[in-house]
């Protein structure tokens, strides 16, 4: 109780852009809606994936409630895209008029977003903060650097989120390490995951080829491996490689697609024992994933999936924004050297590749911590009221 009068419920802006935002999102919402009193939550989607079946089976699979807004931004260029973003969700606050703006993750949106709240004077709320690749080729990098130097309040997954702000320069009373929600959603749902040999079956292929520990996963889209056509065909090569000597299910992207199409690659994917599979929900991921012998990926929430089921994975890149899954998981990094990637490979079919720890607070409660901090913050405003 403030000294003022009864502390008056916050008004939250919840934004999501893209799938990996559903997973972070959807046990924030769950926490906040828990709180008393409960904030008012608007949930906006900015568009920036688009596909109505994927959003619509995510949605359904983490039983999320339907965007209240939907910004309907597609894709485009990176400036294009966020400028857009900008000038929809302007609109979108002047009407909304809440009292913060709550991101998650570093896409596009993420930036866009935060910088039209602190514009306008509102509090930037930012979940998953303080992860550096420290590569600034990468256009997530610097939506990262910069959605932090304009939030409020800064939760972050690990403690190397905690050192990198503090570096920069953010008071520590800002930062608030909480944990993974990422993994809230994970041990929220893996007993609903579907097994491998149900998706194969679905996509037609053989279900016995889903047996568990007897088959890779690959993941693949970032540009700084699909844009470039020498490196995606050496990166696809040593897979058709790799795929003969254990089946490799590969969830082909649609911009990996684009990308094998535009530099004449398709024949690549009919290698022996290459399995290729149309993007998945997230409960046919998570199924693929459990059960599988090897996760090779440039995506950095299948790091942090992986460390949490104990599977091995190698991340085909030189760097990582989540050291935690390196220095404590399962995760490794493979580079993108082809020798070098089928050399890991094989020593993990040799012998079982590491499993790694599970990090701290990755415990399945970040997001009631999340919660239980912005409440703390809340009643802190209150009594700064005149």
């Amino acid at each position: 109780m403030s000294l003022h009068g009864p502390v008056q419920p916050l008004h939250l802006v919840c934004v999501v852009a893209a799938r990996p935002n559903y997973m972070k999102m959807a046990p924030i919402l769950a926490a906040l809606a828990r709180l008393r009193p409960a904030p008012r939550l608007s949930l906006v989607h900015t568009g920036q994936h688009y596909d109505a079946d994927m959003n619509s089976s995510f949605f359904g699979a983490l039983d999320m409630p339907a965007p209240d807004v939907n910004l309907g931004v597609g894709s485009a260029s990176h400036a294009q895209q966020t400028a857009e973003v900008m000038r929809r969700f302007e609109a979108v606050l002047e009407g909304l008029a809440p009292s913060a703006v709550l991101v998650v993750g570093d896409v596009n949106s993420t930036l866009a977003c935060a910088l039209v709240a602190a514009k306008m004077r509102i509090a930037v709320l930012h979940v998953e903060a303080g992860l550096r690749s420290f590569d600034r080729a990468m256009p997530e990098e610097i939506n990262r650097v910069l959605t932090d130097q304009l939030s409020t309040l800064l939760f972050t997954s690990e403690q190397a989120g905690n050192s990198n702000l503090l570096r920069e320069g953010v008071a520590p009373e800002r930062i608030h390490f909480v944990g993974n929600v990422m993994i809230d959603t994970l041990l929220q749902r893996l007993p609903a995951a579907i097994p491998a040999r149900q998706t194969l079956a679905a996509a037609g292929f053989d279900p016995l080829l889903g047996q568990p520990q007897r088959y890779a996963v690959l993941t693949l889209h970032r540009p700084s491996n699909v844009d470039q056509p020498q490196r995606l065909r050496a990166l696809i090569s040593a897979m058709g490689e790799l795929a003969q000597r254990l089946p490799l299910l590969f969830t082909v992207h649609p911009r990996t697609r684009a990308m094998l199409e535009r530099a004449g690659l398709q024949a690549g994917l009919a290698a022996p024992g290459m399995i290729c599979l149309p993007p998945l929900g997230y409960l046919e991921m998570l199924g693929l994933m459990q059960d599988a012998r090897l996760v090779l990926t440039d995506s950095g929430g299948v790091q942090e999936e992986t460390t949490a089921l104990g599977i091995p994975c190698l991340t085909l890149r030189d760097n990582t924004e989540r050291p935690v899954t390196v220095n404590e998981g399962s995760n490794a990094l493979a580079g993108r050297d082809p020798a070098t990637i089928l050399a890991l490979c094989d020593d993990i079919l040799r012998h079982g590749g590491k499993r790694g720890r599970i990090p701290q607070f990755w415990d399945g409660h970040a997001a009631e911590r999340i919660a239980a901090t912005i409440a703390l913050w809340q009643a802190g405003m209150a009594e700064q009221q005149p």
